[in-house]
């Protein structure tokens, strides 16, 4: 069962990492400011960025869960 959970917890730990990379950056700039905050106000995400942001809360949720159980679990 420990094994079990550590490799699920090392495939949640890349899918992390990956989605987050995945992701795309915030505009730089001033004319990206401007826009992006006036985007991020109105919730304007689509597509792909709105799924990969859904799934990082997934996996980050599973992660910290999984976190807590190994710890509690010991070695």
């Amino acid at each position: 069962m420990d094994v079990f959970l550590k490799i699920i917890f090392l495939l949640v730990s890349l899918g992390l990492i990956a989605t987050v990379l995945l992701q795309s950056g915030r505009v730089a700039g001033l004319s990206g400011t401007i826009a992006g905050g006036a985007q991020s106000l109105f919730g304007k995400k689509k597509g792909v960025d709105s799924f990969l942001a859904k799934i990082t809360i997934v996996f980050a949720i599973v992660f910290m869960l999984l976190a807590i159980v190994l710890t509690a679990i010991g070695p």
